[in-house]
């Protein structure tokens, strides 16, 4: 028998020990969701630090050599002996979870709490029964922490809140931090620094409260986010769209895989969900995942393809959708599912939102993901291109008659909603009059918009009201109307809900659309020029010239919009042009001089050149398009179909844009595509636009900022909800709520 010193003298050379900045992977394979709890545990490598699932840790010594791996294991034990007081006054889990989903702020402690001034006014505040001392509302309510006073809080844009007393008064006096009435627990309270602008902590609270004859101990445990999920339950929408007043059905197999909420995931994981039912991700990273795995890096973590194929086969193999024990479905809950925290780090590395445990986006973070796909197939098939189609914009001068022709690349259709056209009116305008008269009963009422009407709002033609026409040298009013030039295989439209205040504070509408299970958009088909109809010219407007032209002026040149010019210049454009732009659109904005830019790429000189030049040294990521608006006209010939040559130029030179940073993985795109030369075929899909709904995204909360997503998939015929790890058979999908829908097209 071996001796165990000789084998670890053996290994002892190969062994070190982590330091700072080293990445040690303890709770996750590097090429599976395997972690210390899975059967066989997690092995560590002793020198690269990388953690593998008992599948694939021989794989890593083989390709290293490397032998010495601290093997971890983690056993859940239930614990048997809890108080029944505990038990009786401990918040449910379905309360807690929700808390937890809902709740995406990370607050640090106030700078103003150590040394906060509190005057010795006297003044106490009853545990109930306040009031704003200025306007007496009675809800929304703030207390001075430096004086005592309660006062409301902001009014938002639909009139709801507060009338911003509390933060008049901050601004009178000075007096940094206050508390939200109804928040206060024995466990803290949400206190708003008008200083720092932000919610904060306050380690002293009790004292500043007790200050005031507040006791926090007996007061009732209400937070804002409680208040908030108290505020949606009564609304009905969380109910709803998470299906909670049925008994639901857990279902367990391949592509039936639930993803645990790593703080505030929802959105990644229900966008995720959705992208892995699509066959063009699926051939990409799941058909090829043995591929993927052999041909991965030396270290795969950094990977993008090797950790996208791994969440795919995750989530399809069925490997962790299995039933659970009695014992495990006590301590669990719901199915094991899968833990994306490899994943999540690596598509939210260096962005300022993505890689916070904050609540996003979902249709953000789908765009986001969008642009790592593309970043990352330069060559070889793009799942990506299964969303992307062009759209036409046509703009007809309504003096001379003639019109101008646009293209671009989109992905999402965005869906306005039209408030004015919502069909129960009566009962909306009852239901704000009771409430303006304080009538705490009064029914909320969710606006009944029809579907038609967004779409009708999506096609309308847009008045142009200062439009400058090249036809007739003058401004005038023109028509701007929007078409599909192509149909994409996937369409995901997207419910304008979210909006902004009159304060800037973000809201939702609170709408029910009746989005249909199948759409025809053939009538949004665009057609381009028509026989007889004749083009704006492309001349560009006259210099603008100002009565103070001669005085600012110098050498005779007129003023130029420094803002406009600067915004051009941080879009990667040479400087000179960015100024001859906004000559040339005599200062009439950032839209203008832009179009000003596309229509002038094909100028002689030191353009092409420097433009291309820009487009390399830009340091970080540039949306897609951003590209094809920079090259769409670059070395493209008069009368050419320059949108394709522009996209076949982008793919064909991508290896040119190392400096841009672009592979997230260890290897270059080549490398990880097999190739430089781009596929042949069509960057752009096209087919008819008849389509069937297969998946929606829903979100709960009043904004982006907060709040929870599900997705509803349609499998075999029957919906499925996906709840992060929660997947059951849905018994009735609410296709109403949702914000971002996701059709396929129907094969004629």
């Amino acid at each position: 028998m071996t001796d165990v010193g000789e084998v670890l003298m053996s290994v002892l050379s190969t062994i070190r020990v982590p330091k700072p900045g080293d990445r040690v992977h303890k709770d996750e394979c590097a090429l599976s969701f395997a972690s210390p709890e899975s059967d066989g545990g997690l092995y560590v490598c002793m020198n690269s630090f990388l953690g593998f699932g008992s599948q694939y840790v021989d794989r890593h010594h083989a390709r290293t050599g490397h032998r010495a791996y601290l093997h971890i294991t983690r056993t859940r034990k239930a614990k048997v002996s809890l108080s029944m007081t505990g038990i009786m006054t401990a918040d449910s889990v379905s309360h807690a979870l929700q808390v937890q989903q809902w709740d995406g702020e990370v607050r640090h402690e106030s700078k103003h709490a150590a040394d906060l001034k509190q005057l010795d006014n006297g003044l106490k505040i009853p545990p109930s029964g306040w009031r704003c001392e200025v306007c007496d509302l009675q809800e929304n309510l703030w207390m001075n922490l430096t004086d005592g006073k309660v006062l409301c809080g902001r009014r938002y844009f639909d009139g709801s809140g507060g009338n911003n007393h509390a933060l008049l008064h901050y601004q009178e006096t000075g007096y940094p931090l206050a508390v939200k009435l109804g928040t206060i627990t024995p466990d803290g309270a949400d206190v708003y620094s008008y200083d720092e602008d932000d919610m904060v902590l306050d380690s002293k609270l009790p004292e500043h409260l007790s200050h005031f004859g507040i006791d926090m101990m007996t007061m009732e445990k209400r937070t804002m986010t409680e208040l908030e999920i108290a505020v949606n339950q009564r609304v009905g929408e969380w109910e709803v769209i998470q299906e909670s007043g049925t008994t639901l059905k857990p279902l367990f197999g391949p592509g039936l895989t639930g993803m645990r909420n790593l703080g505030n995931s929802c959105y990644l994981n229900s966008v995720m969900q959705v992208l892995f039912t699509i066959p063009d991700f699926q051939s990409k990273y799941v058909s090829n995942f043995d591929k993927i795995i052999n041909d991965a890096p030396s270290d795969p973590t950094q990977d993008f393809k090797t950790q996208v194929a791994k969440l795919g086969y995750g989530l399809l193999s069925g490997e962790y959708s299995k039933p659970l024990s009695p014992l495990m479905l006590l301590l669990q809950g719901d199915q094991i599912g899968i833990a994306p925290q490899m994943f999540k780090a690596l598509v939210g590395r260096g962005h300022p939102e993505f890689s916070t445990n904050r609540q996003q986006d979902a249709q953000e973070f789908l765009l986001h993901f969008i642009n790592m796909v593309e970043r990352n197939c330069r060559s070889g098939s793009n799942p990506s291109e299964a969303f992307r189609f062009l759209v036409e914009e046509k703009i007809v001068c309504q003096q001379s008659q003639k019109a101008k022709y646009t293209q671009r690349v989109d992905y999402i259709v965005q869906l306005p909603v039209p408030m004015d056209q919502a069909t129960n009116t009566e009962e909306l305008q009852e239901a704000e009059r009771r409430r303006e008269e304080g009538d705490l009963l009064a029914p909320t009422v969710r606006a009944q918009i029809p579907f038609s009407a967004c779409m009708a709002a999506l096609s309308e033609p847009e008045i142009l009201t200062d439009f400058w026409s090249s036809a007739v040298q003058a401004k005038t009013s023109a028509t701007k109307t929007t078409r599909f030039a192509s149909f994409p295989n996937h369409l995901v439209i997207q419910i304008k809900k979210f909006t902004f205040g009159l304060d800037w504070v973000p809201k939702k509408l609170d709408v029910s659309i009746d989005v249909p299970d199948t759409l025809d958009l053939s009538a949004l088909r665009a057609t381009g020029q028509q026989p007889g109809e004749e083009l704006l010219p492309e001349v560009a407007p006259p210099p603008l010239m100002t009565p103070d032209t001669e005085v600012k002026g110098i050498l005779g040149f007129p003023v130029l919009d420094d803002s406009t010019v600067s915004q051009l210049c941080e879009m990667g454009f040479p400087l000179e042009a960015c100024r001859k732009a906004v000559y040339y659109t005599g200062n009439t904005g950032i839209d203008a001089a832009m179009n000003w830019i596309m229509s002038h790429m094909d100028d002689p000189g030191v353009w092409k050149v420097r433009i291309y030049q820009a487009v390399l040294q830009l340091s970080v990521p540039v949306s897609l398009w951003l590209h094809l608006l920079i090259v769409r006209r670059l070395l493209s010939p008069p009368g050419s179909n320059i949108l394709d040559r522009a996209v076949d130029w982008i793919f064909s030179h991508m290896d040119d844009l190392e400096s841009m940073d672009v592979s997230e993985g260890g290897r270059s795109a080549a490398e990880s595509e097999g190739g430089r030369d781009p596929p042949p075929g069509p960057r752009v899909r096209d087919g008819p636009g008849k389509y069937e709904l297969f998946a929606f995204i829903s979100h709960m909360g009043t904004s982006t900022m907060c709040g929870h997503y599900v997705c509803h998939i349609k499998k075999d015929q029957q919906w499925v909800i996906f709840n992060d790890q929660k997947v059951c058979a849905s018994e009735k999908p609410p296709k109403d709520l949702g914000y971002l829908y996701f059709y396929r097209r129907v094969a004629e």
